[in-house]
Formats: structure tokens, sequence, C-alpha cells
């Protein structure tokens, strides 16, 4: 069954309201306590109950944690001008990666050819040698994928091949296997090649007839 969901908001009935406490200040004690032995943190906890019961969990002492927490408390205090200086630095870094993209953006229009007009010779002398080392390093990577797909086709040469000869090997065995039953159908006769010659009309002289 799915529980419903419970709205955030004060609970009207007092006994609800009194068993619902119970329960999660259970839960919220049993929680600090896995937190404190898993983590090893030092945890505290303060709970007050409608009726002004105090109940408390720490896993050292509650006096030690909450001197820690104002002596960390006013250390933080104390550093007023350290959100500022973060936020002056962060302005700086932004400005910083802002100049590094147009810098970036500018560098590729002009390997793409746009906007050299303000380019020097000297500039242009160093597009053109990125230019150069970028088509090198692609007709090398061309060449690789060609000679692997090169050596691809030869491995698939290969296995066509003895393919190939397997099957000729099997046309082979299916011959012999067919000559053999030619020969038993025939029941052990011998076979002749018998040559005919047909001609058309009387029988020319001097001409023998082979019989048949």
């Amino acid at each position: 069954m799915v529980r419903g969901k419970i709205q955030m908001k004060r609970i009207e009935n007092a006994s609800s309201r009194q068993v619902t406490f119970s329960k999660r200040r259970s839960g919220l004690l049993k929680k600090a306590f896995e937190l404190s032995v898993l983590c090893d943190a030092e945890v505290a906890l303060i709970i007050f109950s409608p009726k002004g019961k105090l109940y408390e969990f720490s896993s050292s002492s509650v006096n030690k944690t909450i001197e820690r927490y104002q002596r960390n408390t006013k250390e933080l205090g104390s550093g007023k001008a350290a959100p500022q200086e973060i936020l002056q630095h962060l302005k700086e870094e932004a400005v910083s990666i802002s100049d590094k993209i147009e810098l970036l953006e500018s560098s590729k229009r002009k390997l793409m050819g746009e906007c050299l007009e303000s380019c020097s010779i000297d500039e242009l002398q160093q597009i053109e040698k990125q230019l150069e080392q970028s088509l090198s390093s692609i007709r090398r990577r061309k060449t690789m994928l060609f000679m692997e797909k090169i050596k691809q086709l030869k491995e698939e040469e290969r296995s066509l091949t003895e393919e190939n000869a397997k099957l000729r090997e099997q046309y082979r065995g299916m011959q012999s296997q067919l000559l053999s039953i030619t020969l038993s159908a025939a029941g052990g006769r011998e076979i002749y090649d018998v040559e005919t010659e047909l001609f058309i009309g009387p029988p020319a002289e001097g001409r023998t007839r082979r019989p048949l």
C-alpha cells in the first residue's frame, strides 16, 4: 500500500502530533548516531518536545560541540572581507576566460581563411605553418586508415580463398560419389563412348558404314 504524502504543516490533532513526534525523534536520533559512527563525524543533537522535555545526543559532549561551534562561528565572522575577495577573483577569472574564448574564436576564423586583412606577413606564415601541420596530421591519419582497410580486405580475400578451396573439394567429392552411383546403377557394365557419323543422302562409294 502506497503511503500518502504528508503535508509540511502543523498537525492539528494533539494525539497524532505526539505520535509523529515520538517516531520522528527516534529516527532522527538513530540517524545522528549512524552518521557519527559511519563517518567519524562529531555530531550533537538537541531536541525539545512541545511540552519542554529535553532529548539530546552527542558523539562526544554536547557542551564541547557547542563551544567548537561558537569558535568556528567567530572565526568565520572575523573574515568579512573574504566573500568580497572571492567575488573579485571570480570576476577576474571570468574576464580572463572571456578573453581566451575571443582569442580562440579569432584564431579559428583566421584558420578558416577569414579576417586576414589585419594579419602581418609573419602571422600569415604562422597560419600557413599551422595549416600545413594540420594537413600533415590529416594525411597521416588517412594513410593509416587506408592501410587498415587494405589489411582488412586482404584478410577477407584470404578467408574467401580458403572457403573457395573447401567448396572445390566438396564439389570433387560430390562428383566422385555421383560417378560411383552411376556405375552401380549400370549393374557393373562397362560404358563406352560410341562414335557416330551422321550424314544425309545415299552412302558415297567407297565409304563403309560403321556398325552401330
